[in-house]
């Protein structure tokens, strides 16, 4: 950033507001020359202020939000038919982390992928969901694979072909050839705050393939922003990380209640937070994998096409700006780029409501339909307004 930038106390105050940050799914590590998946350089962005705001925020919002469509060189299968089975929690003694892990780990598989012509690697977990290799992972663990290669609990390799992948829900389906396979049980009932669990999963690579961590249910219901989507997702204390991605969280009958998918990381101190990992609930997985299965994706969710992130007060104040949506990115292809939405626009109302935080902007375009529009509010660089009517499109032909 350039020399012109001024120091203020308050642009501090809101780096320390930045302290908690969703940065990644704890998920994917790429192995490479770089340092591959280093958070966003907090201090750099956020102790000073540019003297134009696009600049500013073209650095807070680095790396940390993404608004392209999902990608993925693997061949495709489909899997007509097929839907996942939930079972009843079963009645009687809970197991033992000891016999949940004898009986629950052939149930989780590593696998790989190779991005960038090979030259990184992709850790992550996946569940086995039925005995012939279908697959439950994190869509983020296949973003942007070549090839992906899924080993089992007694090292057997099997090259995996894509059912389909939701980046909204970061759930993905693939397959192996494969028969035999010792297939996960995925519980029809929730969880309670308090409740024991357990994670298996494949941290940090193959090297600590089949680790079992334990601890409880923390909280339900948390809603959690990821590359611009809300998701609703259970809260646990169960140590997961690098590699965990795409495994399962278990109750202690040996049921999937969850698919393990993030933790908190310190952007200002650059390193993680313990004790605060998410999962996605079996609810969310069994409406996802159910059209995953039909479609290969999931129909019917409309999208405006751009990503957003709140505008800081300490931000808006210095720079005379609305406390609206900073529009960090347009999506390729939607009619947000089509109509003129522009990076660095700050969206001030939609359909005449304000909005000045994500989950506000979600609930106006969850209430429409795929091919209705809303009528945006811009202020752009330099103090002019712009009002623009935009259809919505299909989720899914845009992340």
């Amino acid at each position: 950033m350039g020399p012109g930038r001024k120091k203020h106390v308050w642009a501090r105050a809101a780096a320390l507001c930045l302290l908690l940050v969703l940065v990644i799914a704890a998920s994917a590590l790429l192995f490479s020359g770089d340092d591959a998946l280093v958070p966003p350089d907090a201090s750099s962005a956020s102790e000073r202020f540019d003297e134009d705001y696009r600049e500013y925020f073209s650095s807070y919002y680095d790396s940390s939000e993404s608004s392209g469509a999902f990608s993925c060189e693997l061949p495709r299968v489909r899997a007509d038919g097929l839907t996942l089975e939930l079972t009843p929690r079963p009645e009687g003694e809970a197991m033992t982390l000891a016999g949940l892990y004898e009986a629950c780990a052939p149930s989780i598989v590593a696998i790989t992928c190779t991005v960038d012509d090979g030259a990184k690697y992709v850790w992550g977990s996946g569940i086995i969901m039925t005995g012939d290799g279908y697959i439950l992972t994190n869509a983020h663990v296949l973003e942007g694979a070549e090839s992906c290669t899924v080993t089992l609990w007694d090292d057997r390799e099997y090259p995996a072909s894509l059912v389909g992948a939701d980046s909204p829900s970061d759930l993905g389906i693939i397959k192996i050839d494969a028969v035999g396979l010792s297939a996960a049980q995925f519980c029809a009932g929730g969880v309670t705050v308090g409740e024991q669990a357990a994670a298996i999963g494949n941290p940090l690579g193959p090297e600590l393939r089949g680790t079992m961590t334990d601890g409880i249910i923390s909280a339900l219901s948390r809603d959690i922003t990821y590359t611009n989507h809300p998701m609703t997702l259970i809260q646990t204390n169960v140590a997961i990380n690098n590699g965990s991605s795409g495994g399962a969280l278990f109750n202690m009958y040996g049921q999937v209640v969850g698919v393990t998918s993030m933790k908190l990381v310190s952007v200002y101190a650059g390193s993680s937070i313990e004790g605060l990992s998410f999962a996605i609930p079996v609810d969310t997985v069994k409406e996802v994998s159910d059209a995953l299965f039909a479609d290969g994706k999931v129909l019917g969710r409309p999208a405006l096409g751009i990503t957003v992130g709140a505008i800081p007060l300490a931000a808006a104040e210095h720079y005379g700006i609305p406390a609206g949506l900073y529009v960090s990115a347009v999506s390729p292809g939607s009619d947000a780029e089509a109509q003129g939405v522009q990076p660095g626009d700050i969206l001030v109302s939609v359909d005449g409501e304000q909005v000045s935080e994500v989950s506000q902007l979600s609930e106006i375009i969850d209430a429409k339909e795929v091919g209705g529009y809303v009528t945006l509010e811009l202020y752009r660089y330099g103090g002019d307004m712009a009002y623009l009517n935009v259809t919505l499109m299909e989720t899914a032909d845009l992340y």
